[in-house]
Protein backbone atom coordinates (compact mmCIF):
# COMPACT_ATOMS: atom_id res chain seq x y z
CA UNK A 1 0.00 0.00 0.00
CA UNK A 2 2.57 2.37 0.71
CA UNK A 3 4.40 1.66 -2.11
CA UNK A 4 1.13 2.54 -4.02
CA UNK A 5 0.99 5.70 -2.14
CA UNK A 6 4.54 6.93 -3.16
CA UNK A 7 3.88 5.95 -6.81
CA UNK A 8 0.71 7.72 -7.53
CA UNK A 9 2.80 10.78 -5.05
CA UNK A 10 5.78 10.90 -7.70
CA UNK A 11 3.06 11.03 -10.60
CA UNK A 12 1.94 14.04 -8.95
CA UNK A 13 4.81 15.38 -8.86
CA UNK A 14 5.93 14.45 -12.40
CA UNK A 15 2.23 16.15 -13.70
CA UNK A 16 3.22 19.02 -11.78
CA UNK A 17 6.61 19.79 -12.64
CA UNK A 18 5.64 19.03 -16.04
CA UNK A 19 2.83 21.65 -16.31
CA UNK A 20 5.32 24.02 -14.61
CA UNK A 21 8.36 23.57 -17.48
CA UNK A 22 5.38 23.79 -20.20
CA UNK A 23 4.09 27.18 -18.19
CA UNK A 24 7.27 28.39 -18.17
CA UNK A 25 8.16 27.74 -22.40
CA UNK A 26 5.08 29.44 -23.18
CA UNK A 27 6.06 32.53 -21.16
CA UNK A 28 9.33 32.28 -23.23
CA UNK A 29 8.05 31.86 -26.63
CA UNK A 30 7.77 34.57 -28.91
CA UNK A 31 5.22 36.17 -29.62
CA UNK A 32 2.73 34.93 -33.03
CA UNK A 33 2.02 37.40 -36.24
CA UNK A 34 -1.80 36.15 -35.91
CA UNK A 35 -3.57 38.78 -32.90
CA UNK A 36 -6.08 35.49 -32.08
CA UNK A 37 -2.89 32.97 -30.89
CA UNK A 38 -1.57 35.80 -29.15
CA UNK A 39 -4.38 36.25 -27.25
CA UNK A 40 -5.22 32.79 -26.47
CA UNK A 41 -1.85 32.61 -25.23
CA UNK A 42 -2.18 35.47 -22.59
CA UNK A 43 -5.85 34.64 -21.77
CA UNK A 44 -4.53 31.54 -20.35
CA UNK A 45 -1.56 33.12 -18.87
CA UNK A 46 -3.86 35.63 -17.16
CA UNK A 47 -6.89 33.27 -16.48
CA UNK A 48 -8.90 35.68 -18.39
CA UNK A 49 -12.38 33.96 -18.07
CA UNK A 50 -11.98 34.14 -13.99
CA UNK A 51 -9.80 37.23 -13.42
CA UNK A 52 -12.23 40.18 -13.99
CA UNK A 53 -9.26 42.57 -13.42
CA UNK A 54 -7.82 41.58 -16.53
CA UNK A 55 -8.86 43.61 -19.08
CA UNK A 56 -8.96 43.24 -22.71
CA UNK A 57 -10.81 45.97 -25.16
CA UNK A 58 -10.52 45.75 -28.81
CA UNK A 59 -9.47 48.76 -31.11
CA UNK A 60 -9.11 49.49 -34.70
CA UNK A 61 -5.81 51.58 -35.38
CA UNK A 62 -6.98 53.96 -38.79
CA UNK A 63 -3.21 54.33 -39.91
CA UNK A 64 -2.82 50.80 -40.41
CA UNK A 65 -6.06 49.89 -41.09
CA UNK A 66 -5.82 46.78 -38.88
CA UNK A 67 -7.64 45.34 -35.64
CA UNK A 68 -5.61 45.43 -32.57
CA UNK A 69 -6.43 44.79 -28.61
CA UNK A 70 -5.23 46.92 -25.45
CA UNK A 71 -4.88 45.30 -22.64
CA UNK A 72 -4.19 46.28 -18.91
CA UNK A 73 -4.65 45.45 -15.25
CA UNK A 74 -7.77 47.43 -13.73
CA UNK A 75 -6.90 49.61 -10.40
CA UNK A 76 -3.49 49.52 -11.67
CA UNK A 77 -3.18 51.85 -14.89
CA UNK A 78 -4.80 55.22 -15.24
CA UNK A 79 -8.13 55.07 -17.37
CA UNK A 80 -7.58 58.38 -18.30
CA UNK A 81 -4.67 58.31 -19.90
CA UNK A 82 -5.24 55.20 -21.52
CA UNK A 83 -7.86 57.09 -23.39
CA UNK A 84 -6.01 60.00 -24.28
CA UNK A 85 -2.72 58.80 -25.11
CA UNK A 86 -3.77 55.61 -26.95
CA UNK A 87 -7.30 54.70 -27.66
CA UNK A 88 -8.36 58.31 -29.17
CA UNK A 89 -4.55 59.04 -30.97
CA UNK A 90 -5.52 55.31 -32.60
CA UNK A 91 -8.81 55.58 -33.67
CA UNK A 92 -8.52 59.31 -34.98
CA UNK A 93 -5.16 60.23 -35.96
CA UNK A 94 -3.13 58.75 -39.11
CA UNK A 95 -0.10 58.51 -40.94
CA UNK A 96 0.08 60.68 -44.24
CA UNK A 97 2.70 59.84 -46.93
CA UNK A 98 4.27 56.84 -46.01
CA UNK A 99 2.94 53.09 -47.72
CA UNK A 100 5.05 51.00 -45.42
CA UNK A 101 3.93 51.62 -42.02
CA UNK A 102 5.09 49.91 -38.78
CA UNK A 103 4.35 49.84 -35.07
CA UNK A 104 6.96 52.08 -34.90
CA UNK A 105 5.48 54.46 -36.63
CA UNK A 106 2.95 54.23 -34.48
CA UNK A 107 4.98 54.54 -31.62
CA UNK A 108 6.96 57.59 -32.61
CA UNK A 109 3.86 59.27 -34.92
CA UNK A 110 1.02 58.70 -33.17
CA UNK A 111 1.24 57.78 -29.33
CA UNK A 112 1.22 60.80 -27.33
CA UNK A 113 3.96 58.86 -24.71
CA UNK A 114 7.29 59.28 -24.39
CA UNK A 115 7.65 55.83 -22.53
CA UNK A 116 6.73 52.81 -25.24
CA UNK A 117 8.39 49.90 -25.75
CA UNK A 118 8.43 46.84 -27.79
CA UNK A 119 8.39 43.94 -26.67
CA UNK A 120 8.69 40.35 -28.40
CA UNK A 121 7.75 37.37 -25.91
CA UNK A 122 5.38 36.27 -23.63
CA UNK A 123 7.54 36.62 -20.78
CA UNK A 124 7.82 40.55 -21.17
CA UNK A 125 4.12 40.81 -21.60
CA UNK A 126 3.69 39.46 -18.30
CA UNK A 127 6.26 42.07 -16.28
CA UNK A 128 5.14 44.88 -18.68
CA UNK A 129 1.40 44.06 -17.56
CA UNK A 130 1.71 43.59 -14.20
CA UNK A 131 4.66 46.56 -13.59
CA UNK A 132 1.10 49.36 -14.11
CA UNK A 133 1.66 49.42 -17.93
CA UNK A 134 -1.01 48.83 -20.75
CA UNK A 135 -0.02 46.55 -23.87
CA UNK A 136 -1.47 47.15 -27.56
CA UNK A 137 -0.92 43.91 -30.07
CA UNK A 138 -1.56 44.71 -33.46
CA UNK A 139 -3.07 41.75 -35.96
CA UNK A 140 0.26 40.44 -38.29
CA UNK A 141 2.89 41.81 -36.12
CA UNK A 142 5.06 39.38 -33.43
CA UNK A 143 5.78 42.23 -31.56
CA UNK A 144 3.79 44.23 -28.99
CA UNK A 145 4.10 47.73 -27.63
CA UNK A 146 4.22 48.41 -23.82
CA UNK A 147 2.86 51.79 -23.09
CA UNK A 148 3.30 53.42 -19.04
CA UNK A 149 0.18 54.77 -17.81
CA UNK A 150 0.57 53.94 -14.02
CA UNK A 151 -2.10 55.93 -12.12
CA UNK A 152 -1.15 57.71 -9.24
CA UNK A 153 -2.58 55.25 -6.43
CA UNK A 154 0.01 56.48 -3.65
CA UNK A 155 -0.30 59.13 -0.93
CA UNK A 156 2.04 61.87 -0.81
CA UNK A 157 5.26 62.85 -0.07
CA UNK A 158 5.26 63.66 3.48
CA UNK A 159 7.73 64.12 6.58
CA UNK A 160 9.91 60.97 8.02
CA UNK A 161 8.34 59.21 10.71
CA UNK A 162 11.12 56.91 12.38
CA UNK A 163 14.23 59.61 11.56
CA UNK A 164 12.96 62.97 12.26
CA UNK A 165 15.01 65.99 12.26
CA UNK A 166 15.44 69.72 13.48
CA UNK A 167 17.96 70.70 10.64
CA UNK A 168 17.13 69.03 7.10
CA UNK A 169 14.73 68.36 4.37
CA UNK A 170 11.51 67.26 5.51
CA UNK A 171 10.73 64.91 2.78
CA UNK A 172 10.81 60.59 2.84
CA UNK A 173 10.10 58.01 0.91
CA UNK A 174 6.60 56.94 -0.36
CA UNK A 175 4.52 53.44 -1.62
CA UNK A 176 6.00 54.26 -5.34
CA UNK A 177 9.15 53.16 -6.59
CA UNK A 178 9.12 56.24 -9.94
CA UNK A 179 8.79 58.68 -6.81
CA UNK A 180 11.30 57.61 -4.58
CA UNK A 181 14.10 57.11 -7.66
CA UNK A 182 13.05 60.98 -8.45
CA UNK A 183 13.59 62.09 -4.75
CA UNK A 184 17.04 60.37 -4.81
CA UNK A 185 17.95 61.93 -8.15
CA UNK A 186 16.77 65.55 -7.14
CA UNK A 187 19.80 65.65 -4.77
CA UNK A 188 22.35 63.35 -7.18
CA UNK A 189 21.99 65.18 -10.30
CA UNK A 190 24.83 63.26 -11.13
CA UNK A 191 24.98 61.40 -14.90
CA UNK A 192 26.87 58.46 -13.63
CA UNK A 193 23.65 58.22 -11.89
CA UNK A 194 22.68 54.28 -12.67
CA UNK A 195 19.51 52.59 -11.93
CA UNK A 196 19.02 49.18 -12.90
CA UNK A 197 15.83 47.14 -12.57
CA UNK A 198 15.95 43.44 -11.34
CA UNK A 199 12.54 41.33 -11.17
CA UNK A 200 12.71 38.90 -7.67
CA UNK A 201 9.41 36.39 -6.59
CA UNK A 202 8.31 33.32 -8.47
CA UNK A 203 4.86 33.75 -8.50
CA UNK A 204 4.37 37.65 -7.68
CA UNK A 205 7.04 39.56 -10.06
CA UNK A 206 8.66 42.14 -7.59
CA UNK A 207 10.42 44.77 -9.54
CA UNK A 208 13.44 46.43 -7.61
CA UNK A 209 15.38 49.09 -8.44
CA UNK A 210 19.55 48.70 -7.79
CA UNK A 211 20.46 52.37 -7.52
CA UNK A 212 24.56 53.20 -8.07
CA UNK A 213 27.38 55.93 -9.20
CA UNK A 214 29.01 53.81 -11.94
CA UNK A 215 32.32 55.54 -11.57
CA UNK A 216 32.19 55.57 -7.53
CA UNK A 217 30.74 52.20 -6.73
CA UNK A 218 32.74 49.24 -6.86
CA UNK A 219 31.55 47.02 -9.98
CA UNK A 220 32.02 43.38 -8.01
CA UNK A 221 29.90 44.83 -4.92
CA UNK A 222 27.35 46.45 -7.81
CA UNK A 223 27.59 42.25 -9.03
CA UNK A 224 27.65 40.44 -5.67
CA UNK A 225 24.34 42.52 -4.95
CA UNK A 226 22.14 41.64 -8.38
CA UNK A 227 23.64 37.60 -7.93
CA UNK A 228 21.78 37.76 -4.43
CA UNK A 229 19.15 39.75 -5.99
CA UNK A 230 18.81 37.17 -8.52
CA UNK A 231 19.23 33.93 -6.28
CA UNK A 232 16.45 34.87 -4.10
CA UNK A 233 14.07 31.74 -4.85
CA UNK A 234 10.70 32.90 -3.11
CA UNK A 235 6.93 33.14 -4.14
CA UNK A 236 6.73 36.58 -3.87
CA UNK A 237 8.66 39.43 -2.25
CA UNK A 238 6.15 41.56 -0.82
CA UNK A 239 8.31 44.33 0.15
CA UNK A 240 11.98 45.83 1.68
CA UNK A 241 11.78 44.19 5.01
CA UNK A 242 10.97 40.80 3.17
CA UNK A 243 13.91 41.55 0.58
CA UNK A 244 16.40 42.33 3.76
CA UNK A 245 15.78 39.03 5.00
CA UNK A 246 16.61 37.32 1.82
CA UNK A 247 19.74 39.07 0.90
CA UNK A 248 21.71 39.65 4.70
CA UNK A 249 24.85 37.99 6.05
CA UNK A 250 23.36 35.77 8.79
CA UNK A 251 19.42 35.93 9.23
CA UNK A 252 19.91 33.83 12.61
CA UNK A 253 22.42 36.71 14.29
CA UNK A 254 20.53 39.79 16.12
CA UNK A 255 22.94 41.71 13.91
CA UNK A 256 21.94 43.42 10.96
CA UNK A 257 24.28 43.92 8.37
CA UNK A 258 21.46 45.70 5.82
CA UNK A 259 20.57 49.66 6.85
CA UNK A 260 16.89 50.40 6.32
CA UNK A 261 15.92 53.85 6.02
CA UNK A 262 13.39 56.39 5.03
CA UNK A 263 15.34 59.22 4.25
CA UNK A 264 16.16 60.15 0.76
CA UNK A 265 18.72 62.77 1.56
CA UNK A 266 20.24 59.83 3.51
CA UNK A 267 20.19 57.39 0.59
CA UNK A 268 22.13 59.66 -1.57
CA UNK A 269 24.89 60.57 0.90
CA UNK A 270 25.51 56.73 0.50
CA UNK A 271 25.29 56.83 -3.17
CA UNK A 272 28.03 59.42 -2.71
CA UNK A 273 30.68 57.09 -0.68
CA UNK A 274 30.55 53.89 -3.27
CA UNK A 275 27.67 52.01 -1.52
CA UNK A 276 24.64 50.38 -3.57
CA UNK A 277 20.54 51.20 -2.63
CA UNK A 278 17.78 49.23 -3.32
CA UNK A 279 14.55 50.73 -4.04
CA UNK A 280 10.70 49.69 -4.60
CA UNK A 281 7.66 50.33 -3.69
CA UNK A 282 8.22 51.00 0.04
CA UNK A 283 8.56 53.90 2.13
CA UNK A 284 11.91 53.13 2.19
CA UNK A 285 15.19 51.94 1.20
CA UNK A 286 18.33 49.37 1.73
CA UNK A 287 21.69 50.38 1.59
CA UNK A 288 24.70 47.80 1.15
CA UNK A 289 26.99 47.25 2.50
CA UNK A 290 26.76 49.09 6.13
CA UNK A 291 28.90 49.06 9.13
CA UNK A 292 28.95 49.26 13.05
CA UNK A 293 29.46 53.05 12.69
CA UNK A 294 26.57 53.57 9.74
CA UNK A 295 23.37 52.35 12.44
CA UNK A 296 24.85 55.24 15.34
CA UNK A 297 25.05 58.04 12.87
CA UNK A 298 21.57 60.25 11.67
CA UNK A 299 21.18 62.82 8.40
CA UNK A 300 20.90 65.48 11.19
CA UNK A 301 24.65 65.05 12.39
CA UNK A 302 26.00 66.23 8.98
CA UNK A 303 23.48 69.28 8.85
CA UNK A 304 24.57 70.19 12.75
CA UNK A 305 27.53 72.23 13.11
CA UNK A 306 31.28 70.14 13.88
CA UNK A 307 30.75 70.96 18.18
CA UNK A 308 27.17 70.45 17.89
CA UNK A 309 27.02 67.03 15.68
CA UNK A 310 29.80 65.51 17.32
CA UNK A 311 27.77 66.12 20.85
CA UNK A 312 24.86 64.31 19.83
CA UNK A 313 27.06 61.21 18.64
CA UNK A 314 29.27 60.95 22.49
CA UNK A 315 25.34 60.93 23.45
CA UNK A 316 24.22 58.38 21.67
CA UNK A 317 27.44 56.57 22.19
CA UNK A 318 26.59 56.39 25.76
CA UNK A 319 23.19 55.54 25.50
CA UNK A 320 24.31 52.41 23.71
CA UNK A 321 26.29 50.84 26.60
CA UNK A 322 23.94 52.62 29.14
CA UNK A 323 20.89 50.15 27.25
CA UNK A 324 23.11 47.59 27.15
CA UNK A 325 24.84 47.31 30.60
CA UNK A 326 23.13 48.70 33.05
CA UNK A 327 21.00 45.99 34.21
CA UNK A 328 23.48 43.63 34.52
CA UNK A 329 26.07 45.80 36.16
CA UNK A 330 23.21 46.44 38.74
CA UNK A 331 22.82 42.57 39.24
CA UNK A 332 26.41 42.01 39.35
CA UNK A 333 26.91 45.03 42.01
CA UNK A 334 23.78 43.62 44.33
CA UNK A 335 24.76 39.89 44.20
CA UNK A 336 28.38 39.93 44.21
CA UNK A 337 30.28 42.93 44.57
CA UNK A 338 29.06 44.55 47.49
CA UNK A 339 32.39 46.06 48.03
CA UNK A 340 31.94 48.30 45.14
CA UNK A 341 29.26 50.58 46.75
CA UNK A 342 30.23 53.56 49.05
CA UNK A 343 28.78 52.28 52.43
CA UNK A 344 26.08 54.85 52.58
CA UNK A 345 24.63 53.64 49.26
CA UNK A 346 24.52 49.89 49.98
CA UNK A 347 22.88 50.72 53.58
CA UNK A 348 19.82 52.42 51.40
CA UNK A 349 20.07 50.21 48.96
CA UNK A 350 20.14 47.21 51.35
CA UNK A 351 17.26 48.70 53.14
CA UNK A 352 14.66 49.83 50.55
CA UNK A 353 15.12 46.02 48.86
CA UNK A 354 14.44 44.51 52.97
CA UNK A 355 10.58 44.07 52.06
CA UNK A 356 10.99 43.11 48.65
CA UNK A 357 10.48 39.37 48.62
CA UNK A 358 12.06 38.41 44.90
CA UNK A 359 15.65 38.09 44.38
CA UNK A 360 17.19 40.91 42.50
CA UNK A 361 17.26 38.60 39.12
CA UNK A 362 13.20 38.30 39.35
CA UNK A 363 12.66 42.18 40.18
CA UNK A 364 14.73 43.31 37.26
CA UNK A 365 12.53 40.83 34.61
CA UNK A 366 9.38 41.46 36.43
CA UNK A 367 10.00 45.16 35.27
CA UNK A 368 12.37 45.14 32.17
CA UNK A 369 9.24 42.70 30.83
CA UNK A 370 6.70 45.18 32.01
CA UNK A 371 8.70 47.98 30.50
CA UNK A 372 8.67 46.32 27.16
CA UNK A 373 4.87 45.46 27.33
CA UNK A 374 4.23 49.13 28.08
CA UNK A 375 6.69 49.95 24.97
CA UNK A 376 5.28 47.63 22.50
CA UNK A 377 1.47 48.65 24.03
CA UNK A 378 2.20 52.37 23.29
CA UNK A 379 2.92 51.86 19.70
CA UNK A 380 0.19 49.65 18.73
CA UNK A 381 -2.75 51.61 20.49
CA UNK A 382 -4.42 54.23 18.11
CA UNK A 383 -1.55 56.95 17.47
CA UNK A 384 -3.65 59.81 19.58
CA UNK A 385 -3.84 57.92 22.92
CA UNK A 386 -0.09 55.90 22.13
CA UNK A 387 1.95 58.31 24.17
CA UNK A 388 -0.13 58.96 26.73
CA UNK A 389 -0.65 55.05 27.47
CA UNK A 390 3.22 54.70 27.36
CA UNK A 391 4.00 57.66 29.85
CA UNK A 392 1.11 57.31 32.50
CA UNK A 393 1.69 53.39 32.22
CA UNK A 394 5.22 53.31 32.99
CA UNK A 395 4.52 56.03 35.86
CA UNK A 396 1.71 54.29 37.27
CA UNK A 397 3.28 50.74 37.22
CA UNK A 398 6.51 51.90 38.60
CA UNK A 399 4.52 53.23 41.45
CA UNK A 400 2.06 50.74 42.47
CA UNK A 401 5.02 47.89 42.27
CA UNK A 402 7.21 50.15 44.91
CA UNK A 403 3.78 50.34 46.52
CA UNK A 404 3.11 46.91 46.92
CA UNK A 405 6.56 45.83 47.96
CA UNK A 406 7.23 43.65 44.90
CA UNK A 407 10.23 46.15 43.29
CA UNK A 408 12.79 48.29 44.94
CA UNK A 409 12.81 51.80 43.99
CA UNK A 410 16.11 52.34 42.77
CA UNK A 411 15.84 49.46 39.92
CA UNK A 412 12.77 51.47 38.97
CA UNK A 413 15.12 54.07 38.68
CA UNK A 414 17.74 52.05 36.87
CA UNK A 415 15.54 50.29 34.44
CA UNK A 416 13.43 53.75 33.37
CA UNK A 417 17.07 55.43 32.34
CA UNK A 418 17.99 51.85 30.65
CA UNK A 419 14.63 52.42 28.50
CA UNK A 420 15.31 56.03 27.31
CA UNK A 421 19.01 55.27 26.62
CA UNK A 422 17.70 52.95 23.91
CA UNK A 423 15.18 55.23 22.48
CA UNK A 424 18.24 57.44 21.69
CA UNK A 425 19.72 54.51 19.61
CA UNK A 426 18.52 55.77 15.90
CA UNK A 427 17.95 53.13 13.88
CA UNK A 428 15.42 50.48 14.58
CA UNK A 429 17.55 47.04 13.95
CA UNK A 430 20.39 48.32 16.47
CA UNK A 431 17.45 48.87 19.20
CA UNK A 432 16.11 45.30 18.72
CA UNK A 433 19.92 44.04 19.17
CA UNK A 434 20.39 46.29 22.23
CA UNK A 435 17.40 45.30 23.77
CA UNK A 436 17.69 41.52 23.38
CA UNK A 437 21.23 41.18 24.33
CA UNK A 438 20.78 43.27 27.60
CA UNK A 439 18.84 39.65 28.64
CA UNK A 440 22.04 37.92 27.49
CA UNK A 441 24.34 40.02 29.79
CA UNK A 442 21.71 39.81 32.18
CA UNK A 443 22.24 35.75 32.61
CA UNK A 444 26.12 36.20 32.93
CA UNK A 445 25.46 38.74 35.55
CA UNK A 446 23.14 36.92 37.82
CA UNK A 447 25.83 33.56 37.29
CA UNK A 448 29.05 35.27 37.90
CA UNK A 449 29.16 38.33 38.57
CA UNK A 450 31.27 41.17 36.74
CA UNK A 451 33.33 38.30 35.44
CA UNK A 452 30.85 37.04 33.55
CA UNK A 453 29.82 40.47 31.71
CA UNK A 454 33.35 40.23 30.79
CA UNK A 455 33.79 37.08 29.50
CA UNK A 456 30.75 37.55 27.45
CA UNK A 457 31.69 41.33 26.41
CA UNK A 458 34.48 40.31 24.89
CA UNK A 459 33.07 37.06 23.35
CA UNK A 460 30.22 39.89 22.18
CA UNK A 461 32.64 42.06 20.60
CA UNK A 462 34.63 39.30 18.86
CA UNK A 463 31.47 38.10 17.12
CA UNK A 464 31.04 41.74 15.85
CA UNK A 465 34.19 41.90 14.90
CA UNK A 466 34.02 38.66 13.08
CA UNK A 467 30.73 39.71 10.89
CA UNK A 468 30.43 41.23 7.83
CA UNK A 469 28.25 42.89 5.30
CA UNK A 470 28.56 42.42 1.41
CA UNK A 471 31.86 41.39 2.06
CA UNK A 472 32.91 44.23 4.19
CA UNK A 473 33.85 44.18 7.97
CA UNK A 474 31.11 45.45 10.48
CA UNK A 475 33.60 47.14 12.26
CA UNK A 476 35.81 48.07 9.35
CA UNK A 477 37.21 51.19 8.38
CA UNK A 478 38.49 50.86 12.38
CA UNK A 479 39.49 47.17 12.82
CA UNK A 480 40.90 46.23 10.31
CA UNK A 481 42.20 49.72 9.69
CA UNK A 482 41.42 51.35 5.98
CA UNK A 483 41.94 55.13 5.20
CA UNK A 484 39.24 57.17 5.20
CA UNK A 485 37.71 60.43 6.12
CA UNK A 486 37.46 59.36 9.99
CA UNK A 487 33.60 59.44 10.09
CA UNK A 488 33.26 56.77 12.46
CA UNK A 489 32.23 57.69 16.59
CA UNK A 490 33.25 61.30 15.98
CA UNK A 491 33.26 63.21 12.46
CA UNK A 492 35.57 65.75 11.56
CA UNK A 493 35.02 69.31 9.91
CA UNK A 494 32.75 68.49 6.61
CA UNK A 495 35.83 70.20 4.81
CA UNK A 496 38.02 67.43 5.77
CA UNK A 497 36.03 64.73 4.54
CA UNK A 498 37.28 64.63 1.22
CA UNK A 499 38.01 60.98 1.59
CA UNK A 500 36.01 58.29 0.75
CA UNK A 501 35.82 54.81 3.12
CA UNK A 502 38.74 52.52 1.39
CA UNK A 503 36.87 49.37 3.70
CA UNK A 504 34.19 49.29 0.56
CA UNK A 505 36.83 49.47 -2.59
CA UNK A 506 35.56 52.75 -4.23
CA UNK A 507 36.75 53.12 -7.73
CA UNK A 508 37.34 57.11 -6.74
CA UNK A 509 38.47 57.17 -3.66
CA UNK A 510 38.69 61.03 -2.86
CA UNK A 511 36.09 63.42 -3.53
CA UNK A 512 35.95 67.13 -4.89
CA UNK A 513 38.39 68.70 -3.17
CA UNK A 514 37.70 72.49 -2.74
CA UNK A 515 40.10 75.12 -5.22
CA UNK A 516 41.68 76.44 -2.04
CA UNK A 517 43.21 73.20 -0.84
CA UNK A 518 41.26 73.61 2.50
CA UNK A 519 40.55 70.14 1.96
CA UNK A 520 43.80 68.91 2.82
CA UNK A 521 44.51 70.37 6.24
Amino acid sequence: MGKLFSFFNKSKKKIRAGSQRKEKISEGKPLYKNLDKNLKEIKNIFSYDNNKDFIIRDIYIKSLEKKGVIMYMAGMVGIDKIEKQIIKPLLTEDIVNDTNKTPKDITKKILQTASATEIYNFKEVIRYILADNTLLLIDGYNKAISINTAGQNHRAIEQPQMETVIKGPKEAFIESEEINRSLIRKRLRNEKLITEDVTVGERTLTQVSMMYIKDIANPNLVKEVKKRLLEIQSDTVQNLGILEQHIEERPYSLVPTVLYTERPDRAAAFLNEGHVVLIDNSAACLIVPVTFWSFFHTAEDMYERWAYGNFIRIIRVIAFWVALLTPAVYVAVTNFHHETLPADLLLALAATREIVPFPVIIEVLIMEISFELVREGGIRVPTTIGPTIGIVGALILGQAAVEASIVSPILVIVVGITGISSFVIPETSTNFMVRMSRFLFLAFAVSFGFFGISVFLTVYISYLCSIKSFGVSFFSPVVPHYRSSKDTIMRPPIWKQWLRPFNIRPQDVTRKKQPNGRSNQ
